[in-house]
């Protein structure tokens, strides 16, 4: 937990950040997690306002980067990533993705937002992660700030109100976009997702799925709703949701 507090509050604002666990990509055989810059960018914005931060993932335990996303990687991909390269050289910062607690034993109560990164894994852990989708649809419900960003965003693809109906019905929403993704194919040479985000949230009635240029932040609040399209957008994600709560 960051220890940064704002004196302009008596209590700091605080945001949970839901990171994916380690697994295996179905398509490619990679070992995959969460994207590094999704998750650290925003936590410099929210800290840099006075927010303390903490972080769970769906089933607890050490985290995993995926490999793209370290800048310390032999690809060089990300070597540009200053901040994360920052974040995972301090042992105090590095420790956060370690033993992280199940999100099954998180206080919604206790925060004012919940941020959820993407990366490869949640195509795979969150799709279809039913625990997971009610937790977000009760903060939503619950009056709190809900961000989404990158991959993350395949959870909005089937998390339903209480009422059943989901929750991006009726909302203007962004994600990974269909060009990000045949660009990222190319690079590597091969299929990467086992689906695209766009093509199925443009198969959902009355949702506004939008896009912009690929690899370009691009953020967008409706109402309690914020969403990233990709790795570019978390900063860009976070200071929508200090616009909304204040610092």
């Amino acid at each position: 937990m960051s220890t940064d507090v704002n004196p302009a509050r008596a209590t700091p604002r605080r945001v949970l950040f839901v990171l994916a666990n380690p697994a295996t990509s179905p398509t490619t055989g990679w070992p995959i997690g969460f994207w590094a810059a999704e998750f650290t960018h925003p936590y410099w914005e929210f800290t840099e306002a006075g927010y303390e931060v903490e972080v769970c993932s769906p089933d607890g335990g050490d985290l995993l980067l995926d490999g793209y996303s370290d800048p310390r990687h032999e690809s060089g991909y990300s070597a540009h990533d200053l901040v994360s390269l920052g974040f995972l050289s301090s042992p105090r910062h590095a420790a956060m993705l370690k033993a992280t607690p199940r999100l099954a034993d998180m206080d919604l109560g206790r925060y004012d937002a919940v941020f959820v990164a993407g990366g490869q894994s949640p195509m795979v852990t969150f799709i279809d992660n039913q625990p997971l989708h009610r937790f977000l649809a009760a903060a939503y419900e619950a009056g709190k700030m809900l961000a989404v960003v990158c991959h993350g965003t395949c959870a909005l693809l089937k998390t339903r109100l209480t009422d059943g109906r989901l929750l991006v019905e009726g909302r203007t929403w962004t994600g990974f976009a269909n060009s990000e993704e045949a660009f990222a194919d190319s690079f590597v040479g091969q299929r990467i997702q086992p689906f695209w985000i766009e093509d199925e949230a443009r198969k959902i009635p009355d949702t506004n799925f939008v896009v912009d240029q690929k690899f370009r932040a691009f953020a967008v609040r409706d109402g309690r709703l914020v969403t990233g399209q990709q790795q570019c957008s978390g900063a860009a994600a976070a200071r929508l949701v200090i616009e909304a709560l204040g610092r």
